[in-house]
């Protein structure tokens, strides 16, 4: 062995060694080196790249290849020892969830034989169209205590809509109607003894109508639209027509600044025309006429967390029957800050043009004779300072310190009676049922009003909730002795109960003492004494349909004068059914 590897050692080393030699021996190349210029370059394209013609295959060994592998079960039972254990799944508890219904019908009776009918009726189709029906009844026939002219009284309310939703903006029309019959029963103790009772007529009924289209428009600058028109009359031959359009228009400024908020303006026109028979002396017709246009720009942002809404509203006001033109500006602006983030603080001042009609007079006042004076009302300003907020999760607040100055701020005050208890005629024509002193007309003063309201609500447990409300106020009225009819101190104490079968609620109403004039020219007074108004309202229910209510009001059985002379009702109570379904 060793033998041959010497020998294959030496091979190797001869075999090397004549390749070196041969090298030596070459001969030099007799190519002379000489400069290249390239004139043209070289610019390949994708053209000349040798393309793959075929898709290589790959074959791979058999011991690469994968291996079917054959699956089998072998059935054979085996005995468990596992025993599920059986529970109810854990979940927090809402409570039975209340059915909501969109229709019902709800009919009761009272005392003072007082029959009410209040339902409800909604429909909506596949093609995104609603509709509906509103209406209430309710009367009382039976006279309140002390009064020797009939005091029944009914309201009756009717409201049908219709509305669809379209592509870029959905539009409603609405019908409202009402007819309310009222008795001036409110007399002085000394007429209620002479025998011009059996002569008076003292029944007004209000008839009102109004047709309403509204417009709200989807991803545009006009925001919504309202157009009304409505008549309003008496059983005195007394009308007033209202025509109302409004416009809301939302510019965005993002163009000018992506940080700038949009700019709105709210916009609108009224046209209010009216007219009386005769005015309480009897001696002319009173008509009144008056236009009203605003414009209303107002811009929301914050600056260092202070929360600022500023504005400024612009009216002109036309009363074609006086010949006076008014152009008037009043501001707009609000300034409120978080403190805490539950409790905020606000202040700001505001101004306004109201309109007054003869349809609003009677709202307040139903007893107000057709003979009024009609005229516009400016708020020149109302600045305010507050807080709002939580005291906790259960308790919240607002406090308000006001200050407000209007001009011709209207006050009821009693109409003289044209009867001393014996003369029903007057210029050989009898009396109206309004002019025994019976009625209420309407005058205007310049009054200055400061006022300090506190608000406040608690949630005791989920299922009792409570609210307090007090406001005081004070006046300065000029041109006038006293601000008539208005209370100082104002209180509401309210308090709800609900579980799921069970609801009730209570509120009580606390209204301080009021002067009304005792004499001709309005220097002296008469006081009307203050109030409670204790009323509760409760129900039963028995299923999601079905559910029994009750009404009580004037629980103490107080004998107070809302106005004066005409004394309220005694307790009442009025129980019914509701009935709660779907079409």
């Amino acid at each position: 062995m060793k033998k041959i590897l010497l020998l294959f050692l030496m091979l190797i080393s001869f075999i090397e060694f004549n390749a070196q030699e041969k090298k030596k021996e070459s001969k030099k190349d007799t190519i002379k080196t000489e400069v290249v210029n390239i004139i043209t370059s070289y610019n390949p394209k994708i053209a000349d790249a040798n393309k793959i013609k075929s898709i290589p295959k790959i074959k791979l060994l058999e011991k690469s290849k994968k291996k079917r592998l054959i699956y089998s079960i072998s059935s054979v039972p085996v005995a468990s020892t596992f025993i599920p254990k059986t529970g109810v799944v854990k979940g927090l508890d809402f409570g039975v969830k209340e059915r909501i219904y969109e229709n019902y019908i709800a009919a009761g009776i009272g005392n003072y034989t007082t029959p009410f009918l209040e339902a409800s009726m909604h429909y909506a189709t596949r093609f995104k169209n609603n509709m509906g029906l509103y209406t209430k009844y309710i009367s009382s026939n039976d006279n309140v205590r002390n009064s020797v002219l009939n005091s029944k009284f009914s309201n009756f309310n009717t409201k049908v809509y219709f509305n669809q939703q379209k592509r870029y903006f959905d539009w409603t029309v609405t019908l409202n109607s009402s007819q309310s019959k009222y008795n001036w029963y409110g007399l002085s103790e000394y007429l209620k003894q002479s025998i011009i009772v059996d002569y008076i007529d003292s029944q007004q009924t209000f008839n009102y109508s109004q047709i309403v289209g509204d417009l709200e428009f989807k991803d545009s600058f006009l925001k919504k639209s309202s157009l009304s028109a409505s008549y309003f009359s008496d059983e005195y031959n007394s009308s007033e027509v209202n025509i109302f359009l409004g416009t809301e228009f939302n510019f965005p400024l993002d163009f000018i600044n992506n940080n700038l908020n949009d700019l709105s303006f709210d916009t609108n026109i009224e046209i209010l025309n009216g007219n009386f028979k005769k005015d309480y002396n009897g001696n002319s017709e009173i008509s009144y006429s008056i236009i009203t246009a605003k414009i209303e720009p107002n811009y929301h942002f914050s600056f260092n967390d202070f929360l600022f809404r500023t504005g400024v509203k612009l009216f002109a006001s036309f009363d074609r029957e006086n010949n006076k033109n008014n152009i008037l500006i009043y501001p707009e602006v609000k300034i409120s800050k978080s403190i805490k983030n539950s409790i905020t603080l606000y202040t700001g001042a505001t101004g306004g043009l109201k309109t007054n009609t003869y349809k609003g007079f009677s709202d307040q006042n139903p007893y107000v004779s057709p003979t009024l004076f009609i005229t516009q009302t400016s708020e020149t300003v109302n600045a305010f300072i507050g807080t709002n907020g939580q005291f906790n999760k259960d308790m919240s607040f607002n406090i308000k310190a006001s200050y407000k100055k209007e001009e011709d701020k209207p006050l009821f005050v009693r109409n003289n009676s044209k009867s001393d208890g014996t003369l029903i005629l007057t210029n050989s024509t009898f009396l109206e049922g309004y002019e025994y002193g019976n009625s209420f007309g309407v005058i205007y003063s310049d009054v200055i009003t400061s006022s300090l309201l506190g608000e406040f609500e608690h949630d005791i447990t989920k299922n009792i909730t409570t609210g307090i409300t007090l406001k005081y106020d004070t006046y300065q009225v000029k041109n006038e002795y006293q601000a008539w009819n208005l209370p100082q101190l104002q209180a509401t104490l309210s308090a709800g109960y609900k579980n799921d079968k069970w609801y009730a609620t209570t509120n009580i109403f606390f209204v301080g003492d009021r002067k009304i004039v005792s004499d001709v020219i309005r220097t002296k007074f008469i006081r009307l004494n203050s109030f409670v108004d204790l009323n509760l309202n409760g129900g039963y229910h028995f299923n999601d349909k079905f559910s029994v209510f009750l009404k009580l009001n004037n629980v103490l059985n107080i004998n107070y004068q809302i106005f004066a002379n005409f004394d309220v009702q005694g307790f009442q109570a009025l129980t019914g059914l509701t009935y709660k379904f779907d079409f």
